[in-house]
């Protein structure tokens, strides 16, 4: 891009956080919590849910949905890269697939727009799952207690459609309800320390809730990725984000906003897992895509306030080692 779209892109970037900032002085909480309850039992989510754990969804029949999501450690597979079916590295860092239902865009460089789309291009995409219809349409109905459970869940039974459908309410069920932060945002303000809330305050204040907004905090807005310069550390080739997807030159380096939500769990950060922990991730947020260097005390503050994004699954808190696996 030229260095006039580039001062034309700062540009329109302040104004939008700037806009966003005062935006706030009007409704006192840019945020909103999660819904505490989510369909977890209904036929078909139970169905998806032992098709997301079966390793017959791939080609080879060795890998799982949750073999790169594993629902015991943050919904991701805690690796700076995902790794393909070969064992070769693959380009981006694996998102987590809890609250993704709350997304409108999937992956990292928008791709999809739905959760089908998603599902079913991760199961055909070669360095991933590999699936190919027929061939699992075929091992699916060999096992005769899959032919029966599609046929009492779906009037047409064991189809195409119906593994996408099955497995997309499944991982549509997957939310993390009751972070402390959403208690706050409920009214139990004291369930917050001093820090965590000057934090959030600092959250907003500096523009972050610009851009990490909404139920998910993210997840349904593009940006370029160093606004401000270029961040140092990139691992591997350089990605061209979302320009690999509509190529526009404007789309150069530009990627999906992640959720924040259960961010202290889903180490390492960033499309390419760059940053290995928050204060290294909110560093590089602050001075390239804020154009400010904080201090550690507000980075400090900025980080305790990440860590109030934890929310529960299956009843239980997530942690980075251990979660409840369903």
């Amino acid at each position: 891009m030229t260095q006039k779209t580039n001062s034309g892109l700062y540009r329109a970037v302040c104004l939008g956080m700037a806009l966003a900032v005062a935006a706030q002085a009007e409704a006192p909480e840019p945020l909103a919590p999660l819904p505490l309850t989510a369909d977890a039992d209904t036929p078909s989510v139970v169905l998806g849910q032992r098709l997301f754990h079966d390793p017959k969804l791939s080609d080879q029949g060795k890998r799982s949905c949750a073999s790169c999501h594993p629902l015991d450690s943050g919904g991701m597979d805690g690796k700076v890269r995902a790794e393909s079916a070969d064992g070769v590295s693959l380009l981006r860092n694996t998102p987590s697939l809890f609250n993704v239902s709350f997304n409108y865009f999937f992956n990292w460089d928008g791709v999809v727009t739905t959760l089908e789309a998603h599902t079913e291009k991760v199961m055909l995409n070669p360095k991933i799952m590999n699936a190919k219809w027929p061939e699992l349409i075929q091992r699916l109905r060999a096992e005769p207690d899959y032919t029966e459970a599609f046929s009492r869940v779906y009037p047409d039974g064991l189809t195409k459609a119906n593994v996408v459908d099955a497995l997309s309410n499944f991982e549509r069920s997957l939310v993390t309800p009751n972070a402390r932060f959403d208690r706050f945002l409920r009214g139990d303000t004291a369930v917050l320390d001093a820090d965590e809330q000057q934090g959030y305050r600092l959250f907003n204040a500096l523009g972050c809730v610009a851009c990490h907004q909404g139920v998910n905090l993210g997840g349904n807005l593009f940006q370029k990725f160093g606004i401000f310069g270029a961040p140092q550390g990139e691992q591997g080739p350089v990605d061209q984000g979302r320009y690999s997807v509509t190529g526009n030159d404007r789309d150069q380096g530009v990627f999906r906003v992640p959720s924040l939500r259960n961010v202290a769990v889903t180490a390492p950060y960033f499309h390419d897992g760059r940053a290995a922990n928050l204060e290294a991730a909110v560093d590089t947020m602050a001075e390239h895509q804020l154009g400010k260097r904080l201090a550690a005390k507000q980075r400090d503050a900025i980080v305790k306030f990440l860590n109030t994004l934890t929310g529960e699954y299956a009843g239980k808190t997530l942690d980075i080692k251990k979660t409840a696996n369903p």
